[in-house]
């Protein structure tokens, strides 16, 4: 049956799930008086949905408020272990792979460490080695958690790099920086068998799964338009606003900052990410005479960067002579990311612009107010004065926490319908993929 709109009576009722879950998921528990004039809905169409979803399993009954007189009106919630969902970051030093229940609470977490070969700028990475990581990890959380196969919602993944979409192959990932040429992750991932061919997976550019995570929980929240910056090895952005929702990945990292610059990862020259990245960051602080520590990792390498250019006072309260060339290397780091961000601010006249990742993170807290003043003269000056720029507020863990809400705001717009299943497994496919791998 079709109503006015065109909508069949199955897309209304899917709509009216998806109003009442988002905002039990967002504002709950709520009473259905309440759920009422928060989404839309008449007391009777919010009975009708509340009633199915209880059925289902979906939401749960929390208690009960004061009606004011009248009887105590009982509160709902959405039910944290109807589903699961599993979040994964594929970064540039290591792969982390989270599960999370409904509510995204942490049930179990593995972290791979990536190394890569060296080839001129570029550190490439195997894509065997990078799959196995990734089935393994999938394994082991699901091991350890020994949740059923039928409530995990999907798998979300974050990558570097560009995701394009084919209907053979699904997901491709175009990883320039990483010597990723058209690797297509999704249908590898689907071929190990690892999970039923009813589990989908999700993968899309880390910086949007970041800008997800900060504009559903963080500092995003209630903005109607917001750039998201990843800060990591390289450099990255996610752009949300009302045109743009969920969020774009913007290539920011390899906008062009200086003609005939430093030589990017990307190959091109002078790019953002070949003077704003960390990885280019410590080797221009190299360059000038700085000494990074030896056989350090990106991030013991920016800690002990930090520490030199802004040494702790000792247990008298005498200030230690700072590093100047750590200094000024990052002095001049701030102008460049200033510089980046006017850009931003001009083309896209966001309201809040947003640095997560490790680099920005650490980073952020020492010279956040240098890039501001550098963005601010560098921007038109309307734009500029209607900009909030701050840091993120999820922490190091937000690509992940962003992979994982894929698969669940997908799980939302289907109104919490599961996907169509098949016949039941004898046993988890997965268990016996990790027991393989074990035994090699």
């Amino acid at each position: 049956m079709k109503v006015r709109s065109g909508r069949t009576v199955r897309d209304l009722r899917r709509e009216n799930r998806t109003a009442v879950l988002q905002r039990l998921y967002f504002d709950g528990p709520l009473s259905r008086f309440s759920l009422g004039p928060a989404t839309g809905l008449s007391s009777g169409s919010v009975s009708n949905v509340v009633a199915e979803l209880v059925a289902e399993g979906l939401v749960e009954e929390a208690g009960s408020v004061d009606s004011g007189g009248g009887r105590p009106r009982i509160l709902v919630r959405i039910s944290p272990r109807c589903g699961y969902m599993i979040g994964v970051d594929v970064g540039e030093t290591r792969v982390r792979i989270e599960l999370f229940d409904l509510a995204l609470t942490e049930l179990a977490r593995v972290e791979k460490p990536l190394t890569g070969d060296r080839v001129g700028r570029n550190t490439r990475y195997d894509v065997d080695v990078v799959v196995g990581h990734l089935l393994d990890g999938i394994a082991e959380v699901l091991e350890r958690a020994d949740i059923p196969t039928d409530r995990l919602l999907g798998v979300g993944i974050g990558v570097p790099g560009i995701v394009a979409r084919t209907p053979e192959d699904g997901a491709v990932v175009h990883g320039q920086t990483i010597g990723w040429d058209a690797v297509p992750l999704e249908r590898l991932l689907r071929e190990s068998g690892l999970l039923p061919e009813t589990v989908p997976y999700y993968i899309d550019n880390g910086a949007k799964t970041l800008g997800q995570a900060e504009m559903w929980f963080g500092a995003g929240r209630g903005a109607q338009s917001a750039v998201v910056v990843l800060f990591g090895s390289g450099v990255g952005a996610c752009v949300v606003s009302d045109s743009m929702r969920p969020g774009r990945a913007v290539e920011w990292g390899h906008l062009t900052v200086r003609v005939r610059g430093r030589r990017c990862r990307c190959g091109a020259q002078g790019c953002l990410e070949a003077y704003a990245g960390a990885e280019a960051l410590l080797q221009r602080w190299a360059e000038a005479g700085g000494q990074p520590p030896e056989g350090a990792d990106e991030e013991t390498a920016l800690t002990a960067m930090l520490a030199a250019a802004y040494p702790a006072a000792d247990d008298v309260g005498t200030p230690p002579e700072a590093d100047a060339t750590a200094l000024a290397v990052l002095e001049e780091t701030a102008e460049y990311l200033g510089a980046g961000f006017s850009d931003l601010i001009n083309l896209f006249q966001p309201e809040r612009i947003l640095v997560g990742g490790w680099a920005g993170l650490q980073l952020g807290a020492r010279f956040l107010e240098s890039v501001r003043t550098h963005a601010t003269s560098y921007a038109l000056s309307y734009p500029a004065s209607h900009v909030r720029i701050d840091l993120g507020t999820l922490g190091p863990d937000a690509v992940t926490v962003g992979a994982a809400i894929l698969p669940l705001a997908d799980f939302f717009a289907r109104g919490g319908r599961a996907q169509e299943t098949g016949p039941e497994e004898p046993a988890p496919a997965w268990r016996a993929t990790l027991q393989q791998r074990a035994a090699h």
